[in-house]
């Protein structure tokens, strides 16, 4: 059977070779479109949602949130005296329950929205505009609240050791919830907030919080300890731990949550988180050393609180610089902290004569001082991708000025704050309890609970 021919006309044929033409030329424009971003013609790409940066950010929130609850509960109620321990961890969790609602309110807006070099604005009040379809970045914006909400509330939360034993639980609420609004909410909108904050202009590093959480809630304990005087018996009778298995398992769970702490502020799941919790856990480990050599030559002996101490003082330390520097710079910063937080919260503490209690300022407030000082040493621009030289091994001397400033300026602003608010409850409910509640213990004064 013979097919049947089958005959063009001209314009049949001009259009096939037209549409060929067209199809090259689609072609060409599409290989040209690919090239752009190489070429840097490319415009910003709308931000996308990253599945993996998101899983990621949501185990780091969880990791947070455990360094608080029950990690931190656990730090501080093996420390203090048994019939302390129940308030001192309740103190935690009811900072928890607070912080989580005043964030949600006020904290991320004065924090993260739009407003001027020291606060931000009312745009995220109550979260307002926030949807399940809001992004930040590649993550939704409702797992960078709750990410930065944990900060919230830990911070707080690790002012409670620097008065342990002697504050009213209503005058500590009360304390907690306005220094959330008016000390730490702008503290990190200076450092965090972008564009035309403080210290961010300034060029301030502060990868994770050494400025933002730990100077800051160390200069607040040291403030809060000499305005609220000494323990009764201090330096007289023992104040000693009661029940340190508590501390060393609540420092390990600090130690485990604070890769999220940490490796979680990379925002992503990539190289600059890998080498954040990795710098994190050699600092971590030279500092409880260095610590605990420290005492076991001025002392004779290594305590577990010892060496849990400096594991935390490594922690602290490596907080600022976590996304910044490398593994031998993270070993320098972990052994120079361990030794001199050790110091700070030893020596200097009894020459100075000052009660904190569980020397929030000596390994978080000056644990944060070092840190952030030494973010500016160690720095690196080939860990973060930058241009131009970050820190003095870098090339950048200038940055270990400005890590300075960035410190006097917290220490400055928190202080004051934190004075203030404290005379205000002071002179209208009181910050102490009375004698007798202290001596017999805040369990059952306060709470109506006791540990058998």
């Amino acid at each position: 059977m013979q097919l049947p021919t089958v005959s063009r006309s001209a314009a049949q044929v001009a259009r096939v070779s037209g549409q060929r033409q067209l199809g090259w030329l689609t072609l060409a424009a599409a290989a040209v479109i690919a090239l752009l971003p190489s070429l840097g013609f490319a415009q910003d790409a709308e931000p996308t949602l990253n599945p993996g940066d998101t899983a990621w950010m949501l185990t780091s929130t969880a990791l947070v949130l455990l360094m608080t609850i029950p990690g931190l509960a656990l730090f501080y109620g093996g420390m203090v005296r048994k019939q302390n321990v129940l308030a001192i961890m309740m103190q935690s969790f009811a900072i928890c329950c607070l912080m989580s609602i005043i964030w949600m309110v006020v904290g991320y807006s004065l924090a993260f929205a739009p407003g001027n070099a020291f606060i931000g604005g009312f745009d995220k009040l109550f979260l307002s505009g926030v949807t399940v379809d809001s992004l930040s970045g590649t993550i939704p914006e409702t797992v960078f609240i709750t990410f930065q909400m944990t900060f919230a509330i830990i911070t707080p939360a690790l002012i409670t050791g620097a008065f342990a034993d002697r504050m009213k639980f209503s005058a500590m609420l009360w304390f907690m919830g306005l220094w959330s609004i008016f000390v730490y909410a702008p503290v990190a909108h200076m450092v965090w907030g972008g564009e035309g904050t403080l210290m961010g202009d300034m060029g301030v590093l502060d990868f994770a919080g050494g400025t933002v959480v730990h100077i800051n809630a160390g200069v607040a304990g040291l403030v809060a300890c000499l305005v609220l005087g000494k323990r009764q018996g201090y330096g007289k009778v023992s104040h000693a731990p009661h029940n340190l298995t508590l501390s060393i398992i609540g420092a390990s769970l600090l130690w485990v949550g604070w890769f999220g702490f940490n490796a979680g502020s990379a925002l992503s799941a990539g190289g600059g988180a890998g080498m954040a919790m990795l710098v994190t856990q050699v600092a971590t480990a030279a500092a409880a050393l260095a610590w605990m050599f420290s005492e076991w030559l001025a002392r004779g002996k290594p305590s577990v609180l010892g060496i849990v101490s400096g594991a935390v003082a490594g922690l602290v330390a490596i907080t600022p610089a976590a996304g910044f520097v490398d593994p031998m710079g993270a070993l320098i910063i972990g052994i120079v902290a361990g030794i001199i937080c050790f110091v700070a919260s030893t020596s200097v503490k009894n020459a100075l004569g000052y009660d904190d209690s569980l020397d929030v300022w000596g390994v978080h407030g000056v644990g944060g001082i070092v840190g952030a000082v030494l973010t500016g040493v160690f720095a690196r621009a080939a860990i973060t991708g930058a241009e131009e030289p970050l820190g003095l091994l870098d090339g950048n001397g200038g940055q270990v000025l400005t890590q300075i400033y960035g410190v006097v300026i917290t220490i400055v602003f928190t202080a004051i704050m934190s004075l203030i608010i404290l005379k205000i409850i002071d002179w209208t409910i009181g910050l102490r309890v009375d004698e007798a509640t202290e001596r017999d213990g805040l369990d059952l004064n306060l709470h109506g609970e006791t540990v058998q």
